[in-house]
């Protein structure tokens, strides 16, 4: 059974990968999980500097989900590379590195930066976090800082660039394209969506931000339309994301249009996750009498639907 894939240059043993945010910068997960069994490590969003993020309370349980407003805590690109990239690449991992900007020139020289860093695979663009004020979402909710974004850094570096879209367009399809159009290898798709928590007793929001972002599997079905959508409009790998609870989430993801999927908030219910969802998907293909799981990306059968209302 063929679980790979191939992103750009970047091969991947298996479409499993493990979500910025919500993974530490992976590291933190190899006592309990083998990082070299896993697709991918996207971690946790870096800065030029390190950065505080926001004062707790910032996560909060919703029904089916997860509130957070974090603000991108981190340790800074210098950190990283000191600290955390060296055990990365002893332990194995494909490491792909989200980064996160307020200007244009800071997405630049972190490429130029991580580029140069032995075991860096991948660059994730974070332009889509709705839990801070300036910066990334800014040019990700528009088509031109978008394409300027994604267009600039692939000038500085040879590595796979995948630009993280926001789910908080109207057409998330279009900035599909725009990313596809400047030279993204991927794009990954969807980051969370914004949303309020009010506790009623206090009359206070549950977050100290007011707002945060929604993840969890109450967003999986909008986040399968979202990856349809953009695998109808452009032709480059999709990553897709939101709510991944089992391998048959996976599946769904992937017969919408994704050719890989990460999973996030599922590794704070259930970090051992991992191999159930492989597990699941061999199970899956051997049913089906797949061999190749990339012949499942893109099949969903829009016709199905139509005819059943018809025949009824």
């Amino acid at each position: 059974m063929d679980l790979s894939l191939q992103i750009g240059s970047l091969r991947l043993a298996n479409p499993l990968i493990a979500a910025s945010g919500c993974f530490g910068y992976g590291v933190e997960y190899a006592d309990i999980v083998d990082l070299r069994s896993l697709g991918g490590v996207a971690v946790k969003g870096l800065f030029l500097a390190e950065r505080e993020g926001h004062p707790p309370p910032r996560i909060v349980e919703t029904p089916s989900g997860m509130l957070n407003a974090i603000g991108l805590q981190g340790i800074g690109v210098r950190r990283f590379i000191d600290e955390q990239l060296p055990q990365l690449r002893r332990l194995g991992a494909v490491t792909i590195v989200n980064i996160c900007g307020t200007t244009l020139d800071e997405y630049v020289e972190l490429a130029r930066i991580l580029s140069d860093a032995e075991g860096v695979d991948a660059l994730e663009l974070n332009i889509s976090c709705p839990n801070i004020k300036e910066g990334g979402i800014t040019f990700g909710c528009s088509l031109t800082g978008t394409h300027d974004v994604v267009g600039a850094v692939r000038k500085v570096t040879k590595l796979p660039v995948i630009p993280k879209l926001t789910p908080n367009v109207t057409d998330v399809a279009s900035f599909a394209r725009a990313a596809e159009d400047a030279g993204a290898d991927a794009v990954s798709l969807v980051n969370t969506f914004l949303a309020m928590a009010i506790d009623v007793h206090t009359r206070r929001p549950r977050l100290t931000n007011i707002v945060g972002g929604l993840s969890g599997p109450a967003i999986r079905p909008i986040a399968v339309r979202m990856v349809y959508e953009c695998r109808n409009t452009v032709k480059l790998p999709i990553i897709g994301m939101g709510g991944i609870a089992n391998a048959d989430d996976v599946i769904e993801f992937m017969i919408a249009g994704a050719n890989a999927v990460q999973v996030g908030t599922m590794n704070f219910v259930d970090p051992f996750i991992w191999n159930k969802l492989k597990d699941g998907l061999r199970c899956y293909m051997d049913t089906h009498k797949i061999t190749r799981l990339q012949d499942i990306v893109g099949t969903v059968d829009t016709t199905s639907g139509e005819k059943a209302w018809i025949s009824s």
